[in-house]
């Protein structure tokens, strides 16, 4: 008895593409729908499971819903001589209503109630083509994106900047000058101080020596009019 047709829609429907380069996981997305009134069950299996990471890799699609798989390819050492063999089928079969565990499910299902789509899968490399033109075109693409008014702006702030600089520069020339100005007047008001502190200083000395021999006098004096007096 033949299997009855596939009831999900696959996309894409035939062929699953991996883009290298291929030093790294490259993932391609599977997306699976379900049309019908009925939830389905899915299995996703591959003819070489050590190659590729599959996610989710079965469960199940309520009615009218759809569901991405991510099937994810293990890095590996690519030959553009070498062709692909590797393929994937979608297994399908109509969930029962009264559904409890899908392993079950799938141990107790008959030929007759299930249905499989295959895929196989291509590798691509980008072209030296393609990696040339990304790289001419970016730098056209970002120098298009300045127009002349822009370019003018730009100008203009640069200038703008440049006479900030300049005016921050005499600032602080200014602010050198004044501080070297104060520092000498700082020095030439303590120089004028100390002078003055020793002017005084001597004032005081010559007042004391005067005084000290006015007393003199006055002493020799003092004896002088005593021996007279005697």
């Amino acid at each position: 008895m033949a299997r009855p047709e596939q009831v999900l829609v696959l996309e894409p429907q035939h062929e699953l593409k991996f883009r290298g380069p291929f030093t790294d996981v490259v993932t391609a997305t599977l997306k699976l729908t379900n049309p019908t009134d009925r939830n389905v069950c899915f299995k996703v299996k591959t003819t070489a499971p050590r190659r590729y990471c599959v996610r989710p890799n079965s469960g199940i699609i309520d009615a009218g819903a759809s569901i991405n798989v991510s099937v994810m390819l293990q890095p590996f050492d690519y030959d553009p001589n070498e062709k692909s063999k590797h393929k994937f089928m979608v297994q399908s079969m109509l969930a029962p209503y009264d559904m409890t565990d899908m392993e079950g499910v799938w141990k107790e299902a008959k030929p007759e109630e299930l249905m499989d789509s295959k895929l196989r899968c291509a590798f691509e490399m980008p072209l030296e083509n393609d990696k040339t033109t990304e790289h001419s075109t970016l730098p056209k693409s970002a120098s298009a994106s300045l127009d002349d008014g822009e370019v003018k702006k730009i100008m203009e702030e640069c200038k703008r900047l440049q006479m900030e600089v300049q005016r921050l520069r005499e600032e602080n020339k200014q602010i050198r000058e004044d501080d070297g100005l104060r520092k000498r007047k700082v020095t030439s008001v303590a120089a004028s101080h100390s002078s003055s502190m020793s002017t005084s200083a001597m004032r005081d000395e010559g007042l004391s020596t005067r005084v000290l021999a006015f007393c003199v006098l006055l002493f020799v004096i003092g004896v002088i009019i005593g021996k007279l007096v005697l």
